[in-house]
């Protein structure tokens, strides 16, 4: 069961004291708190975990301050919508604002591997006008010979490198939670010169005490990228393993999924997904384009597939885009092959542009017509 406070209750309010000791004394029920931020306002919700079934909605509705109560059938109780369209949406870090109606693209490097190259990138993103990227300090493998990532003894030049150059928020996958800490020692040695959305791979999105580690800390959003060979429904429940613990700023990645039937591309690109999880849940959506394509290919129109790729996710809705450059890919230590380079990256963003554009266009479209529905 989920219950919407009144936007104008504060922590400290009588009526926001008396309702949540009502909801304790409930048998076999917990409570669980959540602050959802809007670009306007701050929204309180209160979860029922448990045996609710039982509760009369009409008694917790006349409760001090409880605006709204809502029973839930979905899985995704936390981040999914319950029918409930009016609740805001996203949240805000570092000044950026994520959500499902904005756009913002996260190119970069998939694995650091030099503080010249790393600067070079962020030099070339902060000519474009950009104030995110990638950076990939930790970098699993299939093999264990593999380049793991430079870990933490390069994330003193990669914070300091992004302050420099404006960079507002830093993608970067973790395996470890101890991560967590290096990054947060990391970037108070360089003075918090930038902010960090700690990235969980398609290989972690079901080790789920990871999830629950990294649901637990509240200050670095998350992106969770979709695992490779499973269903939507399993995804979005990792999802919803970080939003149970505490941390619901959370946006979900599309990545394409591992199977034999995508080839030639690495992975069979799931882009006509964006749509689904935007009506399944709050989430923004962010697309990957590079690992679900994995090679530089073109078509006989001079198209890379990868900005093929990346269109269809942009004109579906996708709010993030995230992927790979290099200014030298022939050097890179992972995934070199794919990166896209940096001459092509005032193209690549001009054409993201066109594209979201044309979304705008198309949800006008349907709007204006009486054909779309909430």
């Amino acid at each position: 069961m989920l219950i919407i406070l009144n936007s104008e209750l504060t922590q400290d309010s009588p009526e926001l004291s008396h309702t949540l000791k009502f909801l304790a004394q409930l048998p076999n029920v917990s409570v669980k708190l959540h602050e959802v931020k809007g670009a306007e306002q701050t929204l309180t919700e209160v979860y029922l975990i448990g045996n609710t079934q039982a509760l009369d909605c009409d008694e917790i509705a006349a409760l001090p301050g409880v605006e709204q109560v809502i029973r839930i059938s979905d899985e995704y109780r936390i981040l999914g919508r319950h029918q409930y369209e009016r609740r805001t949406t996203g949240f805000e870090y570092n000044g950026i604002r994520f959500d499902q109606s904005n756009l913002h693209v996260f190119a970069g490097l998939c694995a650091v591997d030099t503080p010249e190259h790393v600067e070079t990138m962020m030099k070339a993103l902060k000519a474009q006008g950009q104030q995110c990227t990638r950076m990939g300090a930790y970098k699993p493998r299939t093999s264990p010979y593999a380049f793991q990532g430079h870990g933490k003894q390069c994330l003193p030049y990669v914070f300091e490198l992004a302050g420099k150059y404006d960079i507002k928020v830093v993608a970067m996958e973790i395996t470890h939670e101890s991560h967590i800490d290096e990054i947060r020692e990391a970037l108070h040695q360089t003075g918090h010169p930038t902010g960090v959305m700690l990235q969980v791979g398609t290989r972690n999105t079901q080790n789920f005490e990871l999830l629950k580690a990294i649901g637990r800390q509240k200050e670095f959003p998350v992106l969770l990228k979709r695992g490779f060979g499973i269903t939507l429904n399993e995804s979005l429940n990792a999802a919803e393993y970080l939003a149970s613990e505490g941390n619901a700023n959370v946006i979900f990645c599309l990545r394409g999924m591992k199977t034999g039937a995508g080839s030639p591309h690495r992975n069979m690109v799931d882009f006509a997904h964006v749509p689904v999880v935007k009506r399944l849940t709050r989430m923004p959506v962010c697309i990957d384009p590079s690992h679900s394509v994995g090679s530089r290919d073109k078509g006989p129109d001079g198209i890379l597939d990868i900005q093929h790729a990346t269109a269809q996710g942009v004109i579906a809705g996708a709010n993030m885009v995230l992927v790979d450059f290099h200014p030298a890919p022939a050097k890179a230590l992972v995934d070199g092959p794919q990166a896209l380079l940096l001459d092509e990256l005032p193209r690549f963003l001009e054409d993201i542009q066109l594209c979201h554009e044309l979304y705008q266009k198309r949800v006008k479209l349907y709007q204006t017509s009486g054909l779309h529905q909430a």
